[in-house]
């Protein structure tokens, strides 16, 4: 389960938000601008995959998809891109590892999501191939304008990460999905996501 929680909104938001305050220390503006456009349009993605299923019970019962994790996503976009920055003064071969161990566990979450009853085996496969062409994409679009690690990079990285966790916690992300699921759809509940709802 502890593994699962890799997936949180609460951990991957402020990554991403890490990642970008990396490029910007880098002053790598256009690659941080790609991953801000992608990981964000990803998100928006899963978001409304959600809602259209809270909203209207959207989806595809013969596949048992009612909505792309979240949780697969955010672990298999996040966690190559960020072990990718970490690893970048490395050589390639320790860049390709790191992506590789990001992914693999991307993969690993997706299983336990499902082995846990949380997820379809359909939506944590589609969470899966969203985050990883994610990352992939953009690491792809970074190539050598990433850069290697220095103070400065590390410090925006931690820096950009706490503001991130601070601004979470005011959030309720899944509490706004379902207001606005209900507001579109005009019913008083939204329909129900079972598992998934329990772990995005």
């Amino acid at each position: 389960m502890t593994l699962v929680r890799l997936g949180d909104l609460d951990l991957t938001l402020p990554l991403a938000a890490a990642a970008f305050g990396w490029l910007a220390a880098a002053r790598a503006w256009r690659t941080a601008l790609w991953w801000g456009l992608l990981f964000g349009g990803g998100v928006m993605l899963v978001g409304f995959s959600k809602i259209a299923f809270m909203a209207w019970g959207s989806g595809l019962p013969a596949l048992g998809f009612k909505s792309v994790s979240g949780h697969a996503t955010g672990v298999t976009a996040v966690f190559p891109t960020v072990l990718y920055l970490l690893f970048h003064g490395g050589g390639p071969a320790l860049r390709r590892a790191g992506v590789a161990a990001g992914l693999g566990l991307g993969l690993l979450v997706g299983a336990l999501l499902v082995d846990y009853g949380f997820h379809s085996a359909t939506e944590a496969v589609a969470g899966c191939v969203l985050g990883a062409a994610i990352s992939l994409a953009w690491i792809r679009l970074a190539g050598p304008a990433a850069l290697a690690p220095s103070p400065a990079m590390l410090c925006w990285f931690a820096l950009a990460f706490l503001a991130g966790a601070w601004l979470m916690t005011f959030a309720h992300i899944g509490w706004w999905m379902i207001r606005l699921a209900t507001l579109l759809s005009g019913n008083a509940r939204p329909y129900p996501l079972g598992g998934a709802d329990t772990c995005c």
